[in-house]
């Protein structure tokens, strides 16, 4: 089942925590986002950029 667009995919506590502390705190608000922006996030790994890219391409969306 596609990841709804209105919640943040499952990408771990502190990965979570700081998309959240950014202002994040929806699956489409990311859509178009550059991925190296969101990688200067503390918490955020490669791992979790992963995610959040498959989560958004389920909805034809990706990171910027």
């Amino acid at each position: 089942m596609p990841a709804a667009l209105d919640a943040l995919p499952k990408i771990g506590a502190p990965a979570t925590r700081a998309l959240r502390a950014a202002g994040y705190v929806e699956l489409r608000q990311l859509a178009g986002v550059a991925r190296a922006e969101l990688a200067k996030l503390h918490g955020m790994g490669p791992k979790a950029l992963g995610i959040i890219q498959a989560a958004l391409e389920e909805h034809g969306l990706s990171l910027g």
